[in-house]
């Protein structure tokens, strides 16, 4: 349980610090990505980017 609670930890600091590259493909804007602003400064969580990402490299997984 604690692996996967830090994969996924460390899947959402990676999204993050890429999603100016990643918004220009779509990622980073799903429906579950959640975007606020606090004392001006804007933080993002992409919780749904992730679990895209997590499925696509699962099924590329498989395949190989």
């Amino acid at each position: 349980m604690l692996r996967w609670t830090l994969t996924i930890f460390l899947s959402v600091i990676i999204l993050s610090a890429a999603l100016p590259w990643l918004q220009k493909v779509g990622l980073g804007r799903l429906p579950g990505d959640v975007r606020f602003r606090v004392f001006g400064r804007e933080f993002v969580l992409p919780f749904a980017s992730t679990i895209l990402i997590s499925l696509i490299a699962l099924v590329i997984g498989k395949l190989l």
